[in-house]
């Protein structure tokens, strides 16, 4: 097979692995992002707690494509795509391609109540990350100047939503509150500071065995998190949380974890655009209805695979690997269908608590916590991230505290105003 010009529309964990594998080939490869740098969203909720900067989680990804001649990389905003034009039109022009890959990952779903978007603060990418930081770090100072009646919305932090990412949250506001709230503001009362994780379903860690949802559920409690389960977001209104349950919390500040949905680009045939934001693949990972356009990671819903497979970065990694095999066999219409290989589960609650799933097997407390950090550092793009990611994690681990508590970029919301 004579080279391709293949575009990828994204530089998340399957784009970075497309770059990575596709060097050196005989094809040429245009790699577009609205950003210049990927990002490690796992450890995104240790750049909104504090616990990590920016730069340890994020690699610019021209880094990955220099000194490689057949990869390219364009910061641009894709509007659409032309499919019968065979071209990506972007705010910096248009890109024609032979084969197109879509890999635009995920964003945060809200369940058709689009007016929270406006109200909560969400954590998918790192400017998110960093408004939540600056939210706590503004509500410690400002409560300093608040009666004790405005502190309880003021200090009470929500976390909707109990997966993984809630529950990490959830653990590390905790933390938070145990180690800097009660020794660097000793002005205010530490037990002011609450934390409420709220969860639809029964329990937590949905994709978990219940053991391991149960022990994630005593670890929290452990660290005094309230958690509500059976609860649902009914409304938010910027000072008041209100739950199907009846419940309703003061709260200046909600973290929604509560899930994702795809995130598709305009111009692709009706037929491809599936249910909750993602698009349809036939099982070798064509969009549905164009021989030549793939989509891969988060954005693709595989026929034949109910409800899809799980929005996570192994998926992304495993179907890239399967493309690059797909390329290198001429991308024949006949070729075994891509099956997604399970590598396991994993949640941390904070320092030496967390639990893995691994197969048969499954961990919890100081040996989970040690399988976490090996994973995601090893997972980590860059040897430096590593290092310094190492470097911090030790230096929180023994001084008890989170690193970085500057206040550098204020996050400023609109407050309600009120009679």
């Amino acid at each position: 097979m004579n080279g391709l010009h293949i575009v990828v529309i994204g530089i998340g964990f399957a784009g970075v692995r497309l770059a990575t594998k596709l060097r050196n080939s005989p094809h040429r490869i245009t790699v577009i992002d609205r950003n210049n740098y990927h990002t490690f969203q796992p450890l995104l909720y240790q750049v909104a707690t504090g616990s990590l900067a920016p730069d340890n989680i994020g690699f610019p990804f021209r880094k990955r494509t220099a000194r490689t001649p057949n990869v390219a990389f364009r910061k641009a905003e894709v509007l659409e795509i032309d499919h019968t034009g065979q071209q990506v039109v972007t705010d910096q022009g248009s890109f024609a391609y032979d084969v197109l890959v879509v890999a635009t990952g995920s964003q945060t779903n809200f369940f058709g109540d689009e007016n929270l978007a406006s109200k909560v603060m969400q954590l998918k990418d790192i400017p998110q990350a960093l408004d939540i930081r600056s939210a706590f770090l503004q509500a410690f100072e400002d409560a300093l100047f608040r009666s004790r009646e405005e502190q309880r919305g003021l200090l009470h932090f929500v976390v909707v939503g109990g997966g993984p990412t809630g529950v990490e949250v959830s653990g590390a506001l905790a933390e938070i509150k145990h180690n800097l709230l009660a020794t660097e503001y000793p002005e205010l009362d530490s037990e002011m500071m609450r934390i409420t994780l709220v969860e639809g379903s029964p329990r937590l860690l949905g994709a978990f065995n219940e053991s391991s949802a149960q022990i994630a559920l005593d670890y929290l409690k452990n660290l005094g998190v309230e958690v509500q389960l059976n609860a649902r977001v009914l409304q938010y209104d910027g000072d008041l949380l209100t739950l199907s349950d009846g419940t309703s919390i003061a709260t200046e500040t909600v973290v929604w974890a509560a899930g994702v949905k795809g995130s598709p680009v305009r111009g692709l045939p009706q037929e491809s655009y599936g249910p909750n934001g993602r698009i349809w693949t036939t099982p070798q990972l064509r969009v549905r209805g164009i021989t030549n356009v793939f989509a891969l990671g988060d954005v693709a819903l595989v026929d034949g695979v109910p409800g899809g497979y799980p929005m996570v970065a192994p998926v992304a990694i495993q179907q890239a690997d399967y493309f690059v095999g797909l390329l290198n066999a001429g991308l024949p219409d006949a070729f075994p269908p891509f099956a997604y290989r399970h590598q396991g589960s994993m949640a941390t609650i904070g320092r030496r608590k967390a639990v893995v799933e691994w197969g048969r097997f499954r961990f919890k407390g100081w040996v989970a916590w040690n399988v976490w950090m090996f994973v995601h550092l090893m997972s980590l793009v860059g040897f430096k991230n590593r290092l310094v990611v190492l470097f911090q994690w030790a230096l929180k681990y023994f001084s008890h505290k989170n690193i970085i508590r500057l206040i550098v970029r204020p996050y400023h919301t609109v407050r309600p105003q009120r009679p």
